[in-house]
């Protein structure tokens, strides 16, 4: 029966764990909220080269559709049975990685966050969307200092591909895997770009998640982007209350940010490693790094500018991942320094 659901070449984790039996265990099942396992799968249906191929639509999807979400967590994040994440946003003092600015173009790290009481965007109505995008509104005008800002509703943009200020990253709907999922449901109501005056914090409210809060730097200095980060986190979360799970962490519309739900990353230009692929690859995996395109996931690489980051997110702390992502880094700068 599931088989007949996916493409035949279908490579997505949900095709391969979601047996027959199961499917019909759990297809008549709903969360509180209504989400149901059609909905779940639905862009992995739609999108046969999906590699996942499932959405959660609120916290308790996790809870419900345990039996297809816990395996495919524990293969994609290769987390064990039985483990639980830890949180641990304790700031480490690191040099920078490129202090002559030779390779690193800029530093972001980001995390995604939902919060507690509402459903996750496959599944939220545009009334909730409006009254959760109006009680972050509220929390984040109370950052102060450097963190303090305005927020730009996409409704009210002409064209959100291209914002008034060009040092606003504003997102646009969703790709198609997104859109099959319902994330783009009602766009752009609902949907907006909050930023600090220095514009080196920024948070996307109602893309993939509620929240996308991003702190940037134009350096390789990713200490100074993680304390910052860190102090809005602080700030926020003594008004807002995020979706927590003792086992998975943070939780996630897409089961492949759950845990920290934080990737920290560079821009870097690698001219001769981007000739030797295959050195790259292998820095790559020894340091648990995710190499994608210049702009992105599914874009290609332009003029050797890499975007790289933390390819770990479930079963390690926020520390951890930004000292591996550190050292990777130097490793990939030493090595293309040598080549």
């Amino acid at each position: 029966m599931t088989a007949a659901l996916f493409s035949e070449t279908s490579p997505a984790l949900v095709k391969k764990h979601l047996s027959p039996d199961l499917y019909q265990q759990l297809r008549h099942l709903k969360t509180r909220s209504g989400f149901t396992l059609e909905k779940a799968i639905r862009s992995g249906i739609r999108n046969p080269d999906s590699s996942i191929g499932i959405y959660a639509g609120d916290a308790e999807s996790y809870q419900v559709f345990s039996p297809v979400f816990d395996p495919i967590i524990r293969e994609y994040h290769h987390f064990p049975k039985g483990t639980a994440h830890v949180s641990d946003f304790t700031a480490p003092d690191l040099p920078p990685a490129d202090p002559d600015g030779k390779y690193i173009l800029s530093t972001r790290i980001r995390v995604a966050r939902n919060l507690k009481g509402y459903e996750f965007s496959p599944q939220i109505s545009l009334s909730h969307r409006k009254e959760m995008e109006e009680t972050v509104i509220k929390a984040m005008a109370t950052l102060k200092g450097d963190l303090g800002g305005e927020y730009m509703s996409l409704k009210n943009m002409e064209n959100p591909a291209q914002p008034v200020n060009s040092d606003i990253l504003v997102f646009t709907k969703g790709d198609r895997f997104q859109d099959a999922a319902g994330i783009n449901s009602g766009f752009p109501e609902g949907r907006g770009v909050f930023y600090s005056l220095d514009r080196r914090l920024m948070v996307w409210v109602n893309e993939e998640d509620h929240l996308r809060i991003m702190s940037l730097e134009k350096t390789s200095d990713l200490s100074a982007a993680f304390k910052r980060l860190g102090r809005a986190l602080r700030s926020l979360e003594t008004r807002l209350d995020f979706a927590w799970d003792k086992t998975y962490g943070y939780l996630t519309s897409c089961p492949t940010n759950l845990g920290t739900a934080m990737r920290a990353g560079v821009h870097i230009r690698l001219g001769k490693l981007d000739r030797n692929r295959e050195i790259l690859n292998r820095l790559a995996r020894e340091y648990h790094l995710q190499i994608r395109g210049t702009r992105g996931e599914k874009t290609k690489v332009q003029e050797a500018v890499f975007d790289i980051s933390n390819a770990q997110r479930l079963g390690i702390t926020e520390t951890a991942i930004l000292q591996n992502l550190h050292k990777g880094i130097a490793a990939l700068i030493k090595a293309e320094e040598h080549l």
